[in-house]
């Protein structure tokens, strides 16, 4: 097993001994701790089982709540907006970010629930952030209407991520980082891109060559940190132990069953749980669900479980699609 980085961005201030990103002789990522199981076998169990929710998923009506009317992209306020699934507007003292933008319906995957503007009104955008490749949080229609609107926007993503943003975006402004390292951005904000355990793939052929991961924002007297897709693992204390005043964590909580093939890549609704407590984070915001039907659950289903399993007596919101939270 060899280790890579980015030689022109720095590292933050660890607290534990880091060699660099995992990558194996013949070029591919891997997970620092578990690596990804995508064996055919496990693949074909899924596949061929029952889904023992089956009949509570076709009768499931519920759906997100979208106001008629977001006015997020006009005011002037900071804070978190999500726009559904795994993506997010964020706006911090004037600087606004977008992250793993996912606006239209394709061939994959199918909108359950609108986006709370219109595509065409994300503009004057100062950092993109792609956190990996799979067409959930990296949608070439989506990127490349965005590069259009935003000529000027710096591109955030892992290593590797390069070659297929500019494709996308024909870009000029594109960094791409490995884990624990810092962007080169405005003094004014700090962002870093740091570990999940995940994989990544477009293609037949390219499993595991481009980067996966998660960022954490700091700006002024607040830190954001989006987990990425990711299961389980140590990185969530990790990051809490690198930056000990997380203000918020957005967390994926959907996406998760069955969960003998689903938790080596997504947090159930109980594990994105235990990893918030982990970071030892402020405040949670639960994403990844609700937006798209990836898995065997009912959609409703992760939100449903996580007020169950929620006793931190206010320190999970529930925000609906389009309204700032802050």
């Amino acid at each position: 097993m060899h280790s890579t980085s980015n030689p022109d961005l720095a590292y933050v201030s660890l607290p534990f001994d880091w060699k660099g990103t995992p990558i194996t002789e013949k070029g591919r990522f891997v997970n620092h701790e578990f690596p990804f199981n995508n064996s055919l076998l496990m693949l074909l169990k899924w596949q061929t089982q029952q889904n023992p929710q089956k009949n509570e998923k076709q009768n499931d009506l519920w759906r997100l709540n979208v106001p008629d009317q977001c006015d997020f992209l006009t005011s002037k306020r900071d804070g978190i907006v999500w726009l559904g699934h795994a993506s997010f507007f964020i706006r911090m003292g004037g600087v606004t970010l977008l992250i793993d933008p996912v606006f239209f319906d394709s061939p994959f995957l199918r909108r359950l629930s609108p986006l709370p503007a219109p595509a065409e009104a994300f503009t004057n955008l100062d950092y993109i952030l792609i956190s990996h490749d799979h067409r959930d949080h990296c949608d070439e229609k989506t990127i490349r209407l965005l590069a259009a609107n935003n000529p000027t926007a710096t591109w955030l993503s892992g290593l590797n991520m390069d070659t297929l943003l500019f494709d996308f975006t024909k870009s000029k402004y594109i960094q791409t980082a490995g884990w624990y390292q810092q962007y080169r951005t405005e003094p004014a904000i700090k962002i870093t891109y740091v570990p999940s355990r995940h994989w990544g793939r477009r293609g037949l052929r390219d499993t595991n060559l481009r980067l996966w991961g998660g960022f954490v924002i700091q700006f002024a007297n607040k830190t954001i940190y989006f987990c990425g897709d990711s299961g389980y693992g140590s990185h969530f204390a990790d990051v809490g132990r690198i930056f000990p005043n997380i203000d918020y964590c957005l967390v994926g909580i959907g996406a998760y069953k069955p969960e003998f093939f689903m938790s080596q890549s997504h947090t159930s609704p109980a594990d994105a749980f235990s990893a918030f407590q982990d970071t030892q984070a402020k405040m949670m915001i639960p994403m990844h669900y609700g937006t798209f039907d990836l898995a065997d659950e009912p959609l409703g289903d992760p939100i449903r479980v996580l007020k169950q399993l929620d006793t931190t007596k206010g320190r999970i919101k529930y925000p609906d699609v389009g309204v700032i939270t802050w």
